[in-house]
């Protein structure tokens, strides 16, 4: 039986008048220390402007950061400002990465096959 993967992100990003692409508010943060928190990544990025939120993603059986996180800025333009100011910047001793965030992919439920020993 044939498996169908769904496209996780937009075919065209959205466009504004004359033609430019519209930015996405929440930001990719990539390549953090496992220590920094989401209180770290908001007083950080508050520098660039108005935080909406801020979240470094962890393993939700450890607990223990998984080195990446979300920040969302109140615009576009604070959006675009953060990248200029936190891309390639040292934060605890690591180059953070930091670009527009992709879309979240719609988690699709895959039953397991009969007989099948494996645990997810």
């Amino acid at each position: 039986m044939a498996c169908l993967r769904a496209e996780w992100y937009p075919k065209k990003l959205p466009q504004m008048k004359g033609g430019e692409k519209k930015l996405n508010t929440k930001l990719y943060v990539g390549n953090l220390d496992y220590t920094v928190t989401g209180d770290q990544l908001a007083e950080l990025f508050g520098q660039a402007g108005s935080i909406v939120s801020a979240v470094v993603i962890s393993d939700k059986y450890s607990g223990r950061s998984k080195g990446f996180g979300f920040v969302e800025m109140s615009n576009e333009e604070e959006g675009k400002k953060a990248i200029e100011m936190f891309n390639g910047k040292d934060l605890q001793g690591r180059k953070i990465v930091v670009n527009e965030a992709r879309p979240e992919r719609p988690r699709t439920f895959q039953p397991q096959r009969a007989g099948s020993n494996q645990s997810r």
